[in-house]
C-alpha cells in the first residue's frame, strides 16, 4: 500500500498542501490485544495512518484501556471490558529524569501489562513501517488515581476558603517538574517525533458559570499562585471576597431564588464590583500557558529541532465563548508546533445540549435554553440545528469541522498575529461514546468530516479518541477519504 504521506491533498481553492499527517490516538491495550504488527497493519491498511499519538501516559478512560464499560465493544481486540483499568505510565521511567520532584517513578507506573514499555515495543516496528510516533501525554488532572501517589496532596490547588481542592496546581514546582520530566524523557531517551500534550482544564470563572464542582470554581490560592498574584499586583483578599459572593449567587440559582435584577445582571455587577475575579481567572490560565511555553522550549531544545510539541484544545472551545476567549490560538502559535483542535461533530450534538443546559444553571438562568441557542450559535460561528432534542440525535454536521478548522488556520496566520508556522490538526470523531438515542458514528460521517477538515485548510487530522473504541468500518472510511483526496490531487 502506498504511504499516504507521500501524496499531497488539495488545500483551499485547489492549492496543493504539504503531505498531511494522518494520526490516530491509540493506547497500550490495543497492542497487547492485537499484537504490535497486527495493530499497526490494521491502522495503516484501514485508516491510511502515517503517525501514532501513542497514549503512553494517561489516567483517563477516554484515551486509556478498552471501550468504556456499558458501551458496545468494537469489532476488533479482546471482546471483554476492563472495568478495573487504572492507567498511569506505560513506559519505563528512568529516575534521572525525575530528580526535581518528590513523585517517584514507581508511584505512577501503570499496573496494567506489567513489564511492558509501550514506546520500546512500538517504536522500532512503527519506524520500520514509516510511521511517525508522538508521545500522547494526558495530564489527567481530575483522575482519582493521582490521589494514591504518596504525598500528592502537596500539589493540590487551594480554594478561596483555604481548602485543598481536587486538582493539582501547574505552578507547584514538584508537579511541574514531574510532567516536564515525562516530556524530557520521551524526547531524550526515546527520540519520539513529537509530544502531544493533553490537559482538559478550565479556569475558576468557567467552572462557576457552569456551577460545576465547588472546589474547581474558586482556585487557586496556593502559595505559588499567591506569589504570582503579588507580582501582577492582584489583591488576593479582594479575589477571595469576590468568589465568596459568586458562590452565594450560584447557591441562589441552585435554589431558584432569583435576585430582583436577575442572574445575568447580578453576575455582571459582581465583575464590576470585583474585577479581581477576571484577574484571577487570567492568572489561572497564565499558569497553564507558562507550562506550555516551558514544555515547548524543552522539546525543541532537547530534541535539537527534530521533535515537535503541540497540544489538544478541548471540545469546550466549540461550546463556550467564555472558554474560547481564554484559548488565544494566535498567541499559542508562537510556542506550539501544532494544535490538535477538537472538532468532534458526531458527539458535539449531545455534548452541546449538556453544555448549554449547564450555562442556564447560573449565567443564563433568566432564560431557557431554547431562547438562547440561536444567539449562542451566532456568537460561536456555528450554523447547526436549533431544536435541542433533534441536535442530540443528529449531532453536528461536517460543515462544523470545516468552519472550526478554517477559523484556527486563519488565527495562526501572520495576518491575525500568529506565527504562520503552527499546523492545525483537527480531531476527527470516530465512535466517541454517546448515550441511548443520541448520535452514533457512521462511515459517511467519518468520510465527510475528514474531507471537511482538509477543505478548511488542515495540515493533518487526528483520528480520535482511541482506536480501542472505533469500529473498523468507520476507521476504513477515514482511510478512504484520505486516499480519495490524495488521488484527486491539487
Amino acid at each position: 500500500m502506498a504511504d499516504p504521506s507521500s501524496a499531497a491533498i488539495p488545500g483551499p481553492a485547489g492549492r496543493a498542501a504539504p503531505a498531511p499527517l494522518v494520526a490516530i490516538q491509540v493506547g497500550a491495550v490495543s497492542f497487547v490485544d492485537e499484537g504490535v504488527e497486527g495493530c499497526l497493519e490494521t491502522l495503516q491498511a484501514r485508516g491510511a495512518v502515517n503517525a501514532l499519538f501513542l497514549a503512553d501516559f494517561t489516567y483517563t478512560r477516554g484515551t486509556g484501556g478498552r471501550q468504556v464499560p456499558g458501551q458496545p465493544l468494537p469489532d476488533h481486540g479482546a471482546q471483554e471490558h476492563d472495568p478495573g483499568w487504572i492507567g498511569g505510565n506505560y513506559a519505563r521511567a528512568r529516575p534521572e529524569y525525575y530528580g526535581g520532584t518528590f513523585i517517584r517513578p514507581e508511584a505512577f507506573a501503570a499496573p496494567e501489562h506489567p513489564g511492558l514499555d509501550l514506546l520500546e515495543a512500538v517504536l522500532p516496528a512503527a519506524r520500520a513501517r514509516g510511521l511517525a510516533v508522538y508521545s500522547w501525554i494526558e495530564e489527567s488532572s481530575y483522575g482519582p488515581q493521582l490521589q494514591n501517589i504518596p504525598g500528592f496532596w502537596r500539589c493540590l490547588e487551594v480554594d478561596h476558603r483555604g481548602r485543598l481542592a481536587g486538582r493539582p496546581c501547574l505552578r507547584h514546582p514538584d508537579y511541574r517538574a514531574w510532567h516536564l520530566g515525562l516530556i524530557e524523557e520521551r524526547v531524550a531517551a526515546y527520540g519520539v517525533d513529537g509530544v502531544a500534550w493533553c490537559s482538559e482544564r478550565h479556569g475558576p470563572l468557567q467552572a462557576a458559570l457552569m456551577r460545576w464542582s465547588e472546589y474547581a470554581a474558586s482556585t487557586c490560592f496556593c502559595p505559588h499562585c499567591l506569589a504570582a498574584a503579588r507580582e501582577r499586583g492582584l489583591d488576593a483578599d479582594r479575589a477571595r471576597a469576590g468568589f465568596a459572593e459568586l458562590e452565594h449567587l450560584a447557591g441562589r440559582a441552585g435554589a431558584a431564588d432569583r435576585p430582583p435584577d436577575g442572574y445575568f445582571v447580578s453576575f455582571w455587577r459582581l465583575l464590576l464590583r470585583y474585577p479581581e475575579l477576571l484577574g484571577w481567572d487570567a492568572l489561572w490560565h497564565e499558569g497553564q500557558n507558562d507550562f506550555l511555553r516551558a514544555a515547548h522550549g524543552l522539546v525543541r531544545g532537547v530534541g535539537r529541532g527534530r521533535s515537535t510539541f503541540g497540544w489538544h484544545i478541548m471540545h469546550l472551545n466549540s461550546f463556550s465563548p467564555f472558554y474560547r476567549a481564554t484559548q488565544d490560538i494566535a498567541a499559542f502559535s508562537h510556542h506550539a508546533d501544532f494544535l490538535k483542535l477538537v472538532a468532534y461533530n458526531n458527539c458535539a450534538g449531545p455534548r452541546w445540549v449538556g453544555h448549554l443546559q449547564g450555562l442556564h444553571r447560573l449565567f443564563l438562568a433568566d432564560a431557557a435554553p431554547r431562547d438562547t441557542v440561536a444567539w449562542m450559535y451566532a456568537v460561536l460561528g456555528v450554523d447547526e440545528e436549533t431544536d435541542l432534542d433533534a441536535v442530540a440525535r443528529h449531532g453536528w454536521s461536517a460543515e462544523y469541522v470545516r468552519r472550526e478548522t478554517a477559523r484556527a488556520v486563519a488565527l495562526v496566520s501572520p495576518s491575525c498575529g500568529g506565527s504562520g508556522r503552527t499546523s492545525i490538526y483537527p480531531g476527527i470523531d470516530i465512535d466517541i461514546p454517546t448515550g441511548a438515542g443520541q448520535k452514533k458514528t457512521t462511515p459517511d460521517d467519518v468520510r465527510a468530516a475528514v474531507e471537511a477538515a482538509f477543505a478548511g485548510g488542515a495540515a493533518g487530522v487526528v483520528l480520535s479518541r482511541k482506536y480501542s473504541e472505533m469500529r473498523l468500518a468507520n476507521l476504513s472510511a477515514a482511510g478512504d477519504a484520505v486516499r480519495g483526496l490524495a488521488a484527486r490531487g491539487p
